[in-house]
């Protein structure tokens, strides 16, 4: 909250969490587009106690992929010894927060109807335009909430998304570094880069 003229004001903040592990898809993306993150989730609380993607259903199968809830101490992150990654913050109305997370939540009580989208996946490299009703990369599953939210329009196909174009949409990059040593607090995470690109007016 802030207090603006005598006022107390609600702020409303989501997180977009950009990460780069090890795996076989993470690689690939890393060598073929030279991206810093080649991983996407949105979380609704700074310190990513609700945070989501899309990605492996099991830890050691990379073939079977899925919505999931996840948690930087578990699952693929478990494994890596170190974890690249950014935090970008970005504030929204009441309005957009409140239609983020109605739209989180379909997904919650529905996990079972999304699968993730190899193919769509295969586009991406391609740079060809391919959507699937329920089928998301990690980076179109973020990109979907946020753009039917009205906080971004990129204009461009969702599965076109990657994770690196978060890092300029609008929003305040608070933490960059080993996510496996952060402390998810508000004493520990500074605001300290801006990246100035409009959020959506809509």
């Amino acid at each position: 909250m802030t207090l603006k003229g005598g006022t107390i004001m609600t702020t409303y903040n989501i997180y977009v969490v950009l990460t780069r592990t090890n795996t076989i898809i993470s690689r690939l993306i890393h060598g073929i587009k030279h991206d810093q993150y080649t991983h996407a989730s949105i979380s609704l609380d700074k310190e990513l106690r609700h945070m989501y993607s899309f990605g492996r259903k099991y830890t050691y199968n990379p073939f079977i992929g899925r919505f999931r809830k996840e948690d930087i101490n578990e699952g693929v992150f478990k494994l890596c010894d170190t974890l690249p990654g950014a935090i970008v913050e970005l504030e929204v109305s009441q309005q957009q927060y409140e239609r983020t997370k109605a739209i989180l939540d379909i997904f919650i009580t529905n996990t079972y109807l999304y699968k993730y989208n190899y193919m769509g996946l295969i586009h991406s490299f391609l740079n060809k335009p391919a959507l699937s009703e329920n089928r998301f990369l990690c980076s179109e599953f973020v990109y979907h909430i946020l753009e039917e939210s009205n906080i971004i329009d990129l204009n461009i196909s969702r599965n076109l998304v990657r994770p690196q174009n978060f890092l300029y949409v609008g929003g305040k990059v608070i933490y960059e570094g080993d996510l496996k040593v952060l402390e998810l607090s508000e004493k520990n995470i500074h605001k300290n880069t801006v990246r100035p690109v409009q959020l959506s007016t809509q």
